[in-house]
């Protein structure tokens, strides 16, 4: 069997950026920027006053060290000067709007002595003046064609504000993959029904969407799939549209566990079938592709924590190199055990722990786990402890490596 390395090497090799698409400004967030852009012109695109005041040519506004001033007009923020301040005059203006010719200078409004009952005139003494004070030069922040930003962002909030500010309102960016999650099983129920003897709750189709999108890709719910070829075909046939498919069930070693077979009568050529982990040893591998279209097919183990683990360490990665992120790969970091541990079998357990930060690094505190059925005890869990298998008992302080499933 491969190792869990060996495994997610393979996964990655098969997995290539998605080709960019151009994306409305207000549908960008948490997309990768597909090409590096430049600016398309100054900013600020004009010299504008940085405050509410007065704005003054400082080399003739007056000879003495005061002065009253004839005001003669108020430019607001979105209107244009139409005057020239020289001897004995200024212009008032507001916060944000353009300086008038000439002018090099503001005076804050609170640095004057300004009736609003006779805005015609204002007293200014010259201490307050000085070249280039409480003015904002245009292309200060950015001259035309300057970088404005490089491919690989993920576009947050600043950066789809940066790009308003400049007009580019389609961006080109890598679209956020799909991926069709599908049930199989005939013991399966939807979570909304009621419980019957021999049947069980589909939990693992809504746990998936819920990673799928916490890993900023677009789940495509395809519901259960009944154990029989016909039904499983067709709806494998509808999943491989996506650019990823999870199936949840069906490739362990069971009567019924018709995945594998029905994958490859779809075309999809299985690149590798169980791996040395524990839990999540059946998960099966594949891709679809042709001249048109490209599709991973990950055949997920049916106990809920076995998907759910494989899901972090494999397709997760997947799903960020298809999307153009990097660095992908497990995030694996260093923790220090709170409990003592013992890891039974021959292969490495990823471990259901909780993990919290502290003053001196990570801790791990492994959650009471039953195995991989058991889903419950995963709810106190944010990640895993990766533990080899050993021949004592991993102690207390001991540095191991754990996934986190979110930031901590």
């Amino acid at each position: 069997m491969l190792t869990v390395p060996q495994a997610l090497n393979l996964v990655l090799d098969h997995a290539s950026q998605l080709s960019a698409q151009t994306t409305a400004l207000q549908n960008c967030l948490n997309h990768v920027l597909a090409e590096s852009l430049t600016t398309p012109h100054d900013s600020p695109p004009f010299d504008k006053s940085m405050m509410d005041g007065f704005a003054v040519d400082s080399t003739t506004v007056f000879q003495g060290d005061t002065a009253t001033l004839k005001v003669i007009e108020t430019i607001t923020a979105g209107t244009l000067p139409t005057q020239v301040p020289s001897t004995g005059t200024v212009s008032r203006i507001m916060t944000g709007a353009p300086l008038p010719h000439g002018a090099d200078c503001v005076i804050p409004i609170e640095n004057t002595s300004f009736n609003v009952q006779s805005p015609e005139i204002v007293r200014i003494s010259r201490e307050n003046i000085d070249a280039e004070r409480n003015v904002l030069r245009r292309g200060v922040s950015a001259k035309k064609n300057s970088p404005l930003l490089t491919a690989g962002t993920q576009l947050k909030a600043q950066h789809i504000a940066v790009l308003a500010e400049f007009g580019i309102a389609d961006v080109p960016v890598v679209p956020q993959p799909t991926v069709g999650v599908l049930a199989t099983g005939d013991e399966l129920i939807p979570s909304s029904e009621p419980l019957v003897p021999g049947r069980i709750r589909n939990s693992n189709e809504p746990m998936l969407e819920a990673q799928i999108r916490r890993a900023g890709a677009q789940p495509v719910p395809l519901g259960i799939a009944r154990d029989n070829e016909l039904e499983l075909s067709d709806r494998i046939k509808g999943g491989l549209r996506q650019n990823v498919l999870l199936l949840s069930g069906g490739v362990s070693a069971g009567m019924l566990d018709l995945v594998p077979a029905q994958l490859e009568a779809a075309g999809v050529r299985q690149v590798f079938h169980k791996i040395q982990m524990k839990p999540g040893k059946p998960l099966w591998f594949g891709i679809l592709q042709n001249e048109l279209h490209q599709c991973l097919v990950f055949g997920l183990p049916g106990n809920p924590v076995s998907s759910m683990v494989c899901f972090e360490v494999f397709v997760r990665p997947a799903l960020e190199k298809l999307a153009g992120l990097t660095p992908h790969g497990t995030r694996n970091q260093t923790a220090l055990l709170t409990d003592n541990i013992t890891i039974r079998g021959n292969r490495p357990t990823y471990f259901p722990s909780t993990v919290t930060r502290t003053k001196v690094g990570l801790k791990a505190t492994p959650v009471a786990w039953g195995g991989s059925a058991d889903l419950r005890s995963t709810a106190q869990a944010n990640g895993v402890c990766c533990l080899e298998p050993a021949e004592s008992e991993y102690a207390a302080g001991t540095s191991v490596q754990v996934i986190c499933w979110d930031d901590v």
